[in-house]
């Protein structure tokens, strides 16, 4: 079954389609193991956080260990000394990693953004020259795009290339800021304008080139570990042949890169959840009030319930869409496509995924590592714990790799665009099938099951979108609060969807699994909380509009959002005691 991105809004997807963390294999979990056992040994067990301030050595050292583990070459190919693991274990890898705290990030931006664009792009003599010191991290990489008034809006970035035809350089000259591992890396993947190019494009620089200079280490809110420094290019010449692609390449390099970095952002979140409410559970398990321990106190037992929700949830979400990319990858390849051009293409054709679920994952680490400090009452605002760290940690995650006002804007852009210029996606004929449903709906013919209600929360997307578009025409992509509304609708039914077919998956591969039960209470639960913030996205969306009471949209509203029945504080109570039990997350 092909599967294309964004078509879960329109298409029924079949639960034995899809991959579920239930089915990691031997060798996937035992690499998970190996990263807890490396970061328990040389992190975990550390008295104190590290700090790029003072402790630039030690972080160095750990990436070259990481290194020796085979840790630094997973997206590399073999024959360039990388292990080059699909595209869903290197999701794994980086909610492995997330127990690093802030070495994560060194790490990440090593494997991904700061190697990527050499994978992705690189002719032959760059792979060779680069890749196999990169995998050994005898070169370390970095990323350098961002500039002090070119953020969000990444084109419109001030450093420039000129090319010097005496000596074939081009000559780079400009500022770069907010940059991941520019303490150490030896190597800059930049991007810079050409002359009076329109378009960036994209260069590798080495930093013994010259004409490189840094700030001091940035002082942060979190990630205190992660060297994060201005750099300053000041006639730097770089070689003719690290020119990254081709000239005027390098916007759409940037923009194909963050979509990798956004969906192992959202695992790596994943990874942090996950380790923020085992802590939570353990301290709830350990500590007693008015005679009891607190996670007998309900109060404590909805927090860990909803935890727990929002992480499966969440998972199931990332890795049905990890999947996706590698199966689009191997068609790809069936169909003789450039090898090039192959992973790059399979990335951008899930785009709108990885954008929802970035802003998804990063925002269930923010509740996961603030109900965990809560759980821990005075203890976690103390260092001693170490609860505070990876609160301030998880901030960044809303900001870095595109914002999540962006990502919304951009996850509905790219629907639109794939809808309407490109034709990808027909969006128009799916809406035309939803008058028959809504009758039916109406008079209630049929059992409203599970898979009804999903297909009811795309309908009612279609139909705000028409209204939207209707309203507003053109006009609509200034009107971003509305865009984020509709945005964070799409989400919430890709990951609605995600955890009704991975329990559906379950019953296939599995049927007398004794989680079962309560994977199908999360179901439920998962749907009950979804009707509620679609239902206030969709009041939002009609309140913006021009005609705030127009009846037929709130007919669509009303028919199409009824409460699931289920009891939400029974059913939470009962998932974390579950997990009481076990003392720790274990679905």
């Amino acid at each position: 079954m092909k599967i294309k991105g964004g078509d879960f809004l329109i298409k029924k997807t079949i639960a034995s389609s899809i991959f579920i963390p239930e089915q990691w294999n031997e060798e996937q979990l035992m690499l998970k193991k190996m990263i807890h056992d490396f970061l328990e040994k040389e992190i975990l067990s550390l008295k104190e956080e590290p700090q790029a301030s003072k402790d630039l050595n030690f972080i160095v050292e750990l990436l070259e260990k990481s290194a020796k583990l085979g840790l630094c070459g997973l997206s590399i190919e073999q024959k360039y000394g990388g292990t080059d693991l699909d595209f869903n274990t290197c999701l794994l890898f980086n909610e492995a990693m997330a127990k690093g705290f802030s070495f994560a990030t060194t790490i990440g931006a090593h494997v991904s953004i700061g190697s990527l664009p050499i994978v992705y792009y690189g002719t032959k003599h760059q792979k060779e020259k680069y890749l196999p010191k990169i995998a050994t991290a005898e070169i370390k990489t970095a990323y350098a795009l961002t500039e002090p008034n070119a953020g969000s809006d990444a084109n419109s970035g001030k450093t420039k290339a000129t090319f010097d035809d005496k000596n074939k350089n081009f000559i780079i000259n400009g500022q770069k800021m907010w940059i991941t591992n520019a303490g150490f890396a030896d190597l800059f993947i930049v991007f810079a304008k050409i002359e009076n190019d329109k378009n960036l494009s994209a260069f590798i620089v080495e930093r013994k080139f010259g004409g490189i200079t840094f700030s001091e280490e940035e002082k942060k809110l979190g990630i205190k570990g992660s060297s994060t420094r201005q750099v300053f290019f000041t006639n730097c010449p770089v070689p003719e042949q690290n020119l990254l692609g081709k000239r005027e390449e390098g916007f759409k390099i940037a923009l194909n890169i963050l979509n990798s970095g956004r969906i192992k952002l959202a695992a790596g979140a994943i990874g942090g959840s996950k380790f923020a409410l085992d802590k939570a559970i353990q301290y709830s398990i350990e500590r007693k009030q008015f005679g009891k321990r607190i996670c007998e106190f309900t109060a404590m037992q909805y927090k860990i319930g909803e935890m727990a929700r929002k992480i499966f949830a969440a998972e199931s979400a990332i890795y049905r869409t990890g999947k996706n990319i590698d199966n689009k990858e191997n068609e790809l390849k069936k169909n003789k496509c450039p090898e090039n051009e192959i992973k790059l293409k399979a990335l951008r054709e899930f785009a709108i995924e990885c954008a929802l679920m970035k802003v998804y994952s990063s925002e269930v680490l923010d509740y996961c590592v603030d109900e965990s400090l809560q759980i821990h009452g005075g203890m976690g605002y103390s260092v001693e714990t170490g609860i505070e760290m990876g609160y301030r940690d998880a901030r960044i995650t809303r900001i870095y790799e595109g914002t999540n006002e962006i990502n919304r804007m951009l996850a509905f852009g790219e629907l639109i665009k794939r809808s309407f210029k490109t034709k990808e996606i027909n969006l128009k004929a799916a809406g035309t099938k939803i008058p028959l449903s809504l009758i039916k709906q109406f008079f209630k013919i049929g059992k409203l099951t599970t898979e009804k209600v999903i297909e009811n929360y795309k309908n009612l997307f279609l139909i705000l979108s028409k209204f939207s578009a209707d309203a507003f025409g053109l006009d609509l992509e200034h009107e971003q609060e509305i865009i984020m509304n509709l945005s964070d609708i799409m989400g919430e039914i890709y990951v609605a969807e995600s955890v009704y077919l991975r329990v559906e998956k379950l019953k296939e591969i599995n049927i007398h699994s004794t989680d079962l039960v309560n994977k199908e209470n999360l179901t439920r639960l998962q749907l009950y909380e979804a009707n509620l913030k679609i239902l206030q996205c969709a009041n939002n969306i009609a309140d913006s509009l021009p005609n705030t009471r127009n009846k037929l949209l709130r007919f669509y509203i009303r028919i199409l959002t009824p409460q699931p029945i289920l009891n939400p504080t029974k059913t939470r109570r009962s998932l974390a005691k579950q997990l009481i039990e076990k003392k720790h997350y274990s679905w």
